[in-house]
């Protein structure tokens, strides 16, 4: 008796529990409609995704992607200052002109007056240039990635981060995502 009931015990301690099956996947990072589309300038951080570079008099420029443009003083080349982060999100290119910056802002794409970068102005703005589906799937990862499905409800998605899901919904595949 006392056999059986071990065996028992055993047996519902491996095959009983949770039916959860998490698996290696990727959640969308948001930010809310009203902030996604605001221009600002933040401390010096440091560069995640290196974009285009622009050296304008003393300047450098430098585009982080999905993120914003990076300002660095080279006035002493010996010494370069980071002097600053003007955040847009889903920032992918920019081009500079006549102190006006220019880029994407998710679909929309924005003229921006830097002539005091720490006051960066929208001084315009073409909504739905860009096609935003591509912030709809996680960027630059293999055929059958799991990922946990966008709601556009929650808002912009701005980047992805790498979790374990229970079960995720979709994934992608060479055409795309799948649901």
């Amino acid at each position: 008796m006392k056999k059986l009931l071990f065996y028992s015990f055993v047996f519902l301690l491996f095959f009983s529990g949770s039916n959860k099956i998490l698996k290696k996947a990727y959640r969308p990072i948001y930010v809310s409609a009203e902030e996604a589309k605001t221009v600002s300038f933040k401390p010096p951080r440091e560069i995640k995704e290196q974009g285009k570079i622009y050296i304008i008099d003393q300047y450098i420029f430098i585009g982080d992607v999905n993120a914003g443009v990076h300002i660095i003083d080279n006035s002493n080349p010996e010494n370069p200052q980071k002097v600053g982060f003007i955040q847009i999100y889903g920032n992918h290119d920019i081009a500079i002109k006549d102190g006006v910056l220019f880029a994407d802002n998710l679909e929309d794409l924005i003229a921006v007056n830097i002539s005091d970068y720490e006051h960066p102005v929208i001084t315009k703005r073409i909504k739905a240039v860009y096609d935003y589906q591509i912030m709809m799937y996680p960027p630059n990862v293999p055929n059958h990635t799991y990922f946990e499905c966008v709601d556009p409800e929650k808002g912009y998605v701005i980047g992805w981060e790498e979790v374990e899901l229970d079960d995720p919904e979709c994934y992608t595949n060479t055409h795309g995502m799948w649901q």
